[in-house]
């Protein structure tokens, strides 16, 4: 039978982020962010984004925030296998000045037109090098939601997990400029891999998916 691999994308993106992933012999779904219900948790909001999961012991597969909210996933649910990508499994492996920033409210400063608007800074912090990058980074922003975006970057600075998952396996860049890889304890290192790896190191990542997933691939 062929296993089921539930995607989550990073924030505020969707699925053209692992559109360079080979997913071969998996049957694939795609999380779809909903709108969280005022200033819910963190946790409260992966308890509803369960339902768009339908089968038993599953594989997710998240990216940057979207990993995040796999790791709250598989703490309410029982789990095959958690990748995370870009991401981080707990609140320590936030950097420390995003956690401050939280205390401080600092990041509510930040309005929604400025969040969403390109510039030659958001490229250099997401690893956005190619023109075509560029291109897909500027449309995923400006299809972003503001109120889930703003809800996604109040719970990353304030997110105050410490359990550690079980069955993860983290890939991270060692160029990641918004979540730097000396903060966090990955599995496996991408070199010159940025936040955005998954478009420009997909073929690395690949041969590290291949891996992780060779015991749970179905037939071609």
């Amino acid at each position: 039978m062929t296993k089921e691999i539930y995607l989550f994308s990073g924030l505020g993106a969707d699925e053209r982020v692992f559109q360079k992933l080979d997913f071969s012999g998996f049957h694939i779904t795609h999380i779809k962010w909903i709108d969280p219900q005022g200033p819910e948790t963190i946790e409260s909001y992966a308890s509803r984004i369960i339902l768009q999961i339908k089968t038993v012991k599953p594989i997710l597969i998240g990216l940057s925030f979207g990993g995040m909210m796999a790791v709250e996933v598989a703490k309410q649910i029982d789990t095959e296998k958690v990748i995370l990508i870009a991401s981080a499994k707990t609140g320590t492996e936030i950097p420390f000045y995003f956690r401050i920033a939280g205390q401080l409210r600092l990041h509510k400063l930040l309005s929604e037109k400025l969040l969403k608007r390109p510039s030659f800074f958001i490229n250099w912090m997401f690893g956005a090098n190619s023109e075509s990058e560029k291109r897909l980074l500027k449309q995923i922003l400006a299809d972003t939601d503001g109120t889930f975006l703003k809800w996604a970057i109040d719970s990353i600075t304030r997110w105050k997990n410490y359990t550690s998952t079980k069955n993860v396996f983290h890939i991270h860049g060692t160029h990641d400029k918004i979540l730097p890889d000396w903060f966090v304890k990955c599995d496996a290192r991408v070199k010159d891999g940025g936040h955005l790896m998954t478009l420009n190191k997909a073929e690395e990542i690949n041969s590290i998916l291949h891996q992780q997933l060779k015991n749970f691939r179905g037939a071609p």
